[in-house]
């Protein structure tokens, strides 16, 4: 079993540090910046060996550099189909990368829509989805496509409901307040609306989360259900009738009045 840290960057940023429990040696989850890295690392006293990327945005890549710096000749793993200064194993699906340090077993999953060319680190009960799937929400649409995101979604929802998803930001209580606008009647959505606030006010992180309680409140990851689909027709005033239609509607309605 791995241990998981959280280290906070920016406002809202999560880097994920993992280890092995009898390890002194640690893999971070799309570092960046390399500020609060750099200084976990000291406070533990335990040594980087290896870096995951899930897409190329810069505060997921922006740490690389310095990292790289103080740890010359660690493996940076990110996505193939990306370009990724300092990315030395580019990744495509179904890779089952051998991460130095770090004894556990992680397939790739291509899972594009936010970015084109996405992935996701799963194994050992938890996925590392980046920016496709948060808490309660997921991620916008910028080089990939409507069509990419949804179908992504749609695979991660068949992975194991117990799974421990971990994303990269606390979006959580912004995102659960608009799924009650597409589900105001939602009860089990009502309960954990204030259960990831009582998170909040102790400054507890609401991540990760599980694929359960996702599948129950998060809009989109429901859109086979009825009210859902209501709330998206009514959103856009038109008869819908597949999944990446109804996502669609529900993605850019967020965009639209909510974000």
């Amino acid at each position: 079993m791995i241990e998981i840290t959280a280290v906070s960057a920016f406002d809202d940023n999560y880097i994920w540090m993992l280890k092995n429990p009898a390890s002194s040696q640690t893999v971070a989850v799309d570092p960046g910046d390399e500020t609060p890295v750099l200084q976990w690392l000291e406070q533990t006293s335990i040594q980087l060996s290896a870096i995951l990327i899930t897409h190329h945005h810069y505060d997921h890549v922006g740490g690389i550099p310095e990292l790289c710096d103080a740890f010359p000749g660690i493996a940076v793993f990110g996505p193939g189909k990306e370009k990724i200064r300092g990315v030395t194993h580019p990744l495509k699906e179904g890779d089952k990368p051998s991460i130095p340090g770090l004894a556990a077993d992680f397939q790739v999953l291509e899972v594009p829509g936010h970015t084109a060319g996405h992935i996701a680190y799963y194994g050992e009960g938890v996925l590392f989805c980046g920016d496709t799937l948060f808490a309660g929400g997921c991620g916008r649409v910028f080089d990939g496509t409507f069509e990419q995101l949804s179908a992504s979604l749609r695979r991660i929802a068949q992975l194991p409901a117990q799974t421990r998803l971990y994303c990269a930001h606390e979006y959580t209580l912004a995102n659960l307040g608009f799924a009650e606008w597409v589900e105001p009647d939602n009860s089990i959505l009502k309960k954990r609306i204030e259960v990831e606030q009582v998170k909040r006010h102790s400054a507890q992180p609401t991540v990760p989360s599980l694929l359960l309680d996702e599948l129950q409140t998060n809009p989109f990851l429901r859109t086979s259900e009825p009210g859902v689909i209501s709330a998206a027709e009514l959103a856009t005033g038109t008869k819908l009738t597949t999944s990446s239609q109804i996502f669609t509607a529900l993605r850019q309605w967020k965009d639209r009045e909510y974000d």
